[in-house]
C-alpha cells in the first residue's frame, strides 16, 4: 500500500480529531485569504476616495471660472409656502395648479408659495436628497432684468426631482427620503440665452445639444442614458410623455450626473408647473458688475437667496487646505489599516504552524509503536517521515480548502471583525458611503491561500515526520 493510501487511511480512522483539526485550520486560513482582501479593498477605497475629490474640485473649479458673471437666486426657505391666496402681505396671488399656499408673511406675501404640482414630491428634495426647492412664481422677478443695471441675462430655471422614497437608519432612527432617480432641468432655449451664455453642458459626447426653440427634446446625461436603457435617435418617457433624445452629455460634476435638460415651457408643461420656476441664473455684462448686481438683487427682492459664483470659488479654495487634511486622514487610516493586518497574518500564520505541529507531534506519539511496526517489517526513515508529512499536508490543504469557501462568503464580515476595512470616508471626512468598501476574495488570493495552507503543512509537519523517522524499533514495541 503507497504512502498516499496509508495517509489517507489514517486521517479517515480519525474523523473527529481530523474535522476538529480541519475546522481549526479552516478558519485560521479563512482569516488568512480574508487579511489580504480587505487589505486590498481600503486601498481601493482610499484611492477612489481621493480620484473623486480631486476630480470633484478641479472640475466645480473649472466651471465656476468660466462663469464668474453668473449670480444663483433661490427663495429663501422661510418665504416658501407663502402668499398666494392672501395673508397679511401687500401682494395677494392666486394658488398654484396643484392647490393653494398658505398665506402672506410680511410685506411679501406673493413672492414664496406653491400650491404643489401635480407630481407628487417632485420638490421635496435636490439632488441627491439635498435641501428642499422653494418654487416661485415667474412672473414676479421680471423687473430684474430690466430695473437693474449690469445685468446681461436672466434664465429662469425650474427643477424636478423623480425618484423612489428610501427608508435609511442612521444613528439608531429610520429616515425615508426620496432618492432621485433622474433630474429634469428646464431651461428657456431662446437664441441669446443659448448662444451666449452657459446654460446647457458642453461636453457633448454623442449627437447634438439642445437648440434654440427645440421642444419635445432631451439632452441626457451619460447616466441618465444608461437608467433609461436609450441612446441618441431614440425616444424616452418622462411622466407619461414622450421625447427625442438629442444628445448626450458627460458631467462635469457629481451635481450633473443625474440631470436631463428640456426646453423651459417643456418641463412646466409636462410637471403641471407652468408659471413656475425653481430658481433664477442671473448673468452679468462684466465679472465686474457681479458684486453691484447681487446687491441690487437683493435690495430689490429680499426674500431671495443670492449666491455668486466668485464666493463659491473663494470658499472652494478656502475649502481646500480641509480637503488635503481629510486626504491625509484617509492615508492614516489605511496605514494604521495595513499595519494593523501585517500583525494579525503574522500571529494567524505562527498559530495555524502550531496547530499542525502539535497534532502531528500527538499523532507522532500515539503511534509510536505502529511506527516501530512499519520499521520492522523494512519501512525505510524516508517511507515513514514521508506518509507523516504526507497526512499534514493533507489535513492542512483539505483545512485551505474549507478556509477558502468560509473566505469567500465571510470575508467582508471577518475583516470588519478585524478592523480591516475601517470606513474610509468617514475616517476622510466625506459622510457615510462615500465610499463604500466591498471586499472580496480574488481567485489570486484562493491560489495563494491554497498555497500557503500547503507550505504550512509541510513545514508544521516537518519536525514531528523527521521525530516519527528516527524512532528505533526496539524501543518503540516497548512503548504503552
Amino acid at each position: 500500500m503507497g504512502i498516499l493510501n496509508r495517509a489517507i487511511r489514517n486521517i479517515s480512522r480519525r474523523k473527529t480529531r481530523a474535522l476538529l483539526v480541519i475546522i481549526a485550520l479552516g478558519f485560521s486560513l479563512a482569516i488568512l485569504v480574508s487579511i489580504p482582501a480587505g487589505v486590498l479593498a481600503n486601498q481601493q477605497a482610499a484611492t477612489r476616495v481621493t480620484n473623486n475629490l480631486g476630480n470633484t474640485i478641479t472640475q466645480t473649479e473649472q466651471a465656476l471660472n468660466q462663469t464668474l458673471n453668473q449670480i444663483t437666486c433661490n427663495i429663501a426657505s422661510g418665504f416658501g409656502g407663502f402668499g398666494f391666496t392672501g395673508g397679511s402681505g401687500t401682494t395677494t396671488r392666486t394658488g398654484g395648479p396643484g392647490g393653494s399656499g398658505s398665506g402672506g408673511y410680511g410685506g411679501f406675501g406673493g413672492y414664496g408659495g406653491f400650491g404643489g404640482g401635480s407630481v407628487a414630491g417632485q420638490f421635496g428634495a435636490g439632488a441627491f436628497g439635498g435641501g428642499q426647492s422653494n418654487p416661485m412664481n415667474e412672473t414676479l422677478y421680471s423687473d430684474i432684468n430690466t430695473s437693474i443695471s449690469g445685468v446681461g441675462a436672466v434664465e429662469p430655471i425650474l427643477q424636478v426631482s423623480e425618484g423612489k422614497n428610501q427608508t435609511v437608519s442612521f444613528y439608531g432612527r429610520s429616515f425615508t427620503r426620496m432618492v432621485p432617480q433622474y433630474i429634469i432641468e428646464g431651461v428657456p432655449l431662446t437664441s441669446d440665452l443659448v448662444n451666449n451664455y452657459p446654460i446647457l453642458p458642453t461636453d457633448i459626447v454623442s449627437g447634438n445639444n439642445l437648440q434654440a426653440g427645440e421642444s419635445g427634446d432631451v439632452l441626457l446625461s451619460e447616466n441618465n442614458s444608461a437608467y433609461f436603457g436609450v441612446s441618441v435617435g431614440g425616444t424616452v418617457n418622462i411622466l407619461g410623455t414622450n421625447f427625442n433624445v438629442v444628445g448626450i452629455y458627460s458631467p462635469t460634476g457629481v451635481e450633473d450626473t443625474e440631470m436631463l435638460y428640456m426646453n423651459l415651457s417643456d418641463a412646466q408643461a409636462l410637471t403641471n408647473n407652468a408659471g413656475y420656476i425653481t430658481s433664477l441664473k442671473v448673468f452679468t455684462v462684466t465679472t465686474g458688475d457681479v458684486s453691484s448686481v447681487s446687491s441690487a438683487i437683493s435690495a430689490l427682492h429680499p426674500e431671495l437667496t443670492v449666491s455668486t459664483n466668485q464666493n463659491e470659488l473663494s470658499q472652494l479654495e478656502a475649502n481646500q487646505p480641509s480637503s488635503a487634511t481629510a486626504l491625509t486622514a484617509a492615508q492614516n487610516s489605511l496605514a494604521s489599516s495595513n499595519s494593523t493586518a501585517i500583525e494579525e497574518i503574522i500571529v494567524v500564520v505562527v498559530a495555524t504552524s502550531l496547530i499542525v505541529l502539535f497534532v502531528m507531534l500527538y499523532t507522532v506519539r500515539e503511534r509510536t509503536k505502529e511506527i516501530g511496526t512499519l520499521k520492522a517489517i523494512g519501512f525505510s526513515n524516508a517511507s515513514v517521515m514521508g506518509q507523516f508529512m504526507l497526512e499534514g499536508v493533507l489535513l492542512s490543504a483539505i483545512a485551505g480548502v474549507v478556509g477558502i469557501v468560509i473566505g469567500v462568503f465571510a470575508a467582508p464580515k471577518l475583516t470588519s471583525l478585524l478592523q480591516i476595512t475601517p470606513t474610509i470616508s468617514r475616517a476622510a471626512g466625506f459622510g457615510p458611503g462615500a465610499a463604500a468598501i466591498s471586499v472580496a476574495v480574488s481567485p489570486e488570493l484562493i491560489l495563494i491561500g491554497l498555497g500557503v495552507a500547503i507550505l504550512l503543512g509541510t513545514l508544521g509537519s516537518l519536525y514531528p515526520a523527521w521525530r516519527a523517522a528516527k524512532i528505533k524499533p526496539a524501543e518503540a514495541m516497548k512503548y504503552e
